[in-house]
């Protein structure tokens, strides 16, 4: 592998042609250039650099690019603007494998789900029965209490309370 930095000078070849060809043929000089220099007939301009070399449009180039450049063992060129690395695009395998991760993510999302609902459902339940609960602690204090007042006034649980007699004797008692 190896790597160099050029400045390639872009002016002389754009003004040979006419105006609104020039961005193009910058294009094109850049990768004569490369070829000259690095030996090799594979030739990559990374995004970058072709946003600066179009940048001002067609019909304005940039006169000279700085530019890095990697040459692989294989022979293929990777050219880019200085301070930035080349990002190679994604081959359908690349492309293919990102979309099975993707329909995987939203499996496992709906599986969580389906889980979070479950979960939700099963709180649910659990405070019901804890109100349930609850109310059965209040009914039995309650009965508690009835019982409590029942030995009071000296009356068996299963007989009635006569509550006529209780409240005229409030009445004569306070009044």
């Amino acid at each position: 592998m190896i790597e160099r930095a050029y400045n390639v000078p872009l002016r002389r070849e754009f003004l040979k042609v006419p105006r609104y060809k020039r961005a193009k043929t910058a294009v094109n000089a850049l990768k004569r250039f490369l070829h000259k220099h690095m030996k090799s007939e594979e030739i990559f301009i990374g995004k970058k650099l072709n946003e600066q070399i179009w940048e001002k449009g067609m019909r304005n180039p940039p006169h000279h690019v700085s530019i890095g450049v990697v040459k692989e063992d294989d022979g293929k060129v990777y050219a880019e603007l200085s301070g930035f690395k080349y990002e190679k695009p994604l081959t359908e395998e690349d492309t293919k494998k990102a979309e099975k991760e993707k329909t995987e993510l939203k499996k496992g999302e709906t599986k969580i789900k389906e889980e979070l609902k479950e979960l939700e459902q099963k709180t649910e339940k659990i405070k019901e029965e804890k109100a349930r609960k609850g109310e059965e602690k209040e009914k039995k204090i309650e009965k508690l209490e009835k019982r409590e007042e029942l030995e009071e006034k000296k009356i068996k649980p299963g007989e009635k309370i006569p509550e006529k007699q209780d409240k005229k004797r409030k009445e004569n008692i306070h009044g």
